[in-house]
């Protein structure tokens, strides 16, 4: 119970509410977005998209678009897990001089005065935020792999007809092993998104509040009630 108390004693009362609201708008809004989203969303309308593209590559010979496409996809989570490399790195090393970090962070107008012991809370709690990012990133960059096996290992156009194979079971499994993998991707730039608003968390628990509530405003018109969306849906 003693443990307890000296841990919630960490931070004052308002920054345990905005922390608690932003990993409730995170995960809520994931599981929102991955349930709600299967019928109207933009992830939703592009998967459907990938199954009509896996569908359309059973009657392409040879498929050397397709080998293109899956490897321009993947340079995307590759470019991100690289560049998260170096912000990890980059918060690493701020922890190394943490005293002077937390003294230029004091000297920013209108942040919060925080302890030591405090900024180093947030420090660390922004480089989970990272980490977390990293690894979306890298296995949306496997399963791209595992999509350009399932190409490369496809039938021959003529085979499917010969054999009797099902392209439609062939575009379903492909399909959704390429949507698997941009969802992934998603994950790791929505970890990106919710940083910022961590980062409104140097400067006060309430911007860290409004920030938490923003991003989960911008997301959702982005993937819901975007131009690109209702383009894609025409």
């Amino acid at each position: 119970m003693d443990t307890a108390l000296r841990v919630l004693g960490i931070l004052p009362r308002i920054d345990w509410v905005a922390l608690v609201f932003f990993c409730t708008a995170w995960a809520g809004y994931a599981i929102f977005a991955r349930h709600h989203g299967r019928r109207d969303s933009l992830l939703d309308t592009t998967n459907r998209v990938r199954r009509q593209w896996m569908l359309q590559t059973t009657y392409r010979e040879p498929r050397v678009v397709d080998g293109m496409i899956i490897q321009n996809l993947s340079t995307s989570p590759s470019f991100f897990a690289s560049t998260t490399i170096l912000i990890i790195g980059g918060l690493l090393a701020v922890f190394g001089a943490a005293d002077k970090a937390h003294d230029i962070a004091r000297e920013l107008p209108f942040a919060a005065r925080t302890t030591e012991l405090v900024f180093d809370f947030k420090l660390m709690f922004l480089l989970g935020v990272f980490i977390y990012a990293f690894f979306r990133f890298t296995w949306s960059m496997r399963q791209y792999t595992f999509g350009a096996l399932l190409i490369a290992a496809a039938p021959d156009a003529q085979q499917f007809l010969d054999e009797g194979l099902s392209r439609d079971e062939f575009a379903d499994k492909a399909g959704r092993i390429v949507g698997m993998a941009a969802e992934t991707f998603n994950d790791g730039l929505r970890a990106y998104y919710f940083s910022f608003a961590v980062a409104g968390w140097f400067f006060s628990p309430y911007v860290f509040l409004v920030a938490s509530a923003g991003v989960v405003w911008i997301l959702y018109q982005r993937e819901f009630h975007s131009d690109v969306l209702a383009v894609l849906s025409s």
